[in-house]
């Protein structure tokens, strides 16, 4: 079944009301290190392409691209999350600054901050990765830490978001003190998780995994739409949590919530990059239940801004007013 659609004005009010929700989001942060230059030749010593170096630049990434796109749809965003000692915190510090994001670092000396270099060309055609990272979980102080500091910003969340990419913030005791938190003034958690985690979401307002996600943590098949409503039911009972918002690549999205079950097509129109799209459409449900939309209607809104987001190279974000857009965009076709 599809969806029932969104008109602009119901749209425009859910914006209206997101601005300025404070949203609280636990997790991996990094950062995306991108070394840019020209490929004219291959290297005589290997058979590897000769990057000329033209330039280079750094954008948050994990974590902090989620709480970014908050703050680019209007919100207020808070970051818990784990670094090192070193430099790269500094920069993941100011950035949030600079973006409007209140951060909440916990250093931690035995790890480096989560960085991931990546030699592309000026086509955006990825030559190399380097990544920089420990991804054993925290325990002890850390996660003391970490945990005061969730119970510290939750009471002024109308929102938490769980960003998962299994680099060592996130631990069950992590996702039960958010949950425990978020019931307290009955605000939603949201989670995009990664699987070998599955049993921390218990408990969990809304679960954001891929197709791929899916597929593995339920050993079936999705390839239809039929298979999408199977594998989500499935999903949910693995995961114990209450609802399920399926990414489907150029497929779209699948909902399954108790009151409502179906299917998005995919709204992007040319993919430049998929990088990132899994943390806007979790920042965009996020919000959108924070200003008082039904999941379908969040629903909405996250799949049109995933279809803007993959047209943008990196990790990157929507702003209201292309989001808008594009909601009238689809009511016109």
């Amino acid at each position: 079944m599809l969806l029932p659609p969104l008109t602009p004005e119901r749209a425009r009010a859910i914006t209206s009301r997101a601005g300025g929700a404070s949203i609280l989001v636990v997790g991996d942060a990094m950062v995306d290190k991108f070394i840019v230059g020209r490929v004219t030749r291959i290297s005589p010593e290997a058979p590897v392409p000769v990057v000329a170096f033209d330039h280079d630049l750094s954008r948050m990434g994990g974590a902090a691209n989620v709480a970014s796109n908050v703050v680019a749809l209007g919100g207020q965003a808070t970051i818990v999350a784990v670094t090192g000692h070193d430099e790269a915190a500094a920069t993941l510090a100011q950035a949030c600054r600079e973006a409007g994001i209140a951060p909440s670092l916990v250093g931690d000396a035995s790890r480096p901050t989560t960085t991931k270099v990546r030699v592309v060309t000026d086509r955006n055609q990825q030559v190399a990765r380097i990544d920089y990272e420990a991804d054993q979980q925290i325990a002890g102080e850390i996660e003391a830490r970490v945990i005061a500091e969730i119970r510290k910003h939750a009471p002024r969340s109308a929102a938490i978001i769980v960003s998962d990419y299994m680099k060592g913030c996130v631990t069950r005791r992590v996702v039960q003190t958010a949950v425990d938190a978020a019931a307290e003034r009955g605000a939603p958690v949201l989670v995009d998780p990664k699987i070998p985690h599955l049993e921390y979401y218990a408990g969990t307002t809304v679960v954001t995994p891929n197709h791929h996600e899916a597929e593995l943590a339920t050993g079936m098949r999705v390839r239809s739409e039929e298979e999408a409503r199977e594998a989500a039911r499935a999903f949910r009972g693995r995961a114990r949590c209450r609802n399920v918002v399926m990414t489907r690549g150029d497929q779209g999205i699948w909902l399954l919530s108790d009151s409502l079950e179906g299917y998005l097509p995919a709204a992007s129109r040319e993919v430049a990059d998929v990088t990132g799209a899994g943390d806007t459409v979790v920042a965009t449900l996020a919000l959108a239940l924070a200003a008082g939309a039904t999941l379908g209607e969040a629903a909405r809104l996250a799949n049109e801004a995933a279809g803007i987001v993959v047209g943008k190279f990196g990790p990157a974000t929507v702003s209201v007013t292309e989001l808008l857009g594009a909601i009238e965009a689809s009511t016109s076709v």
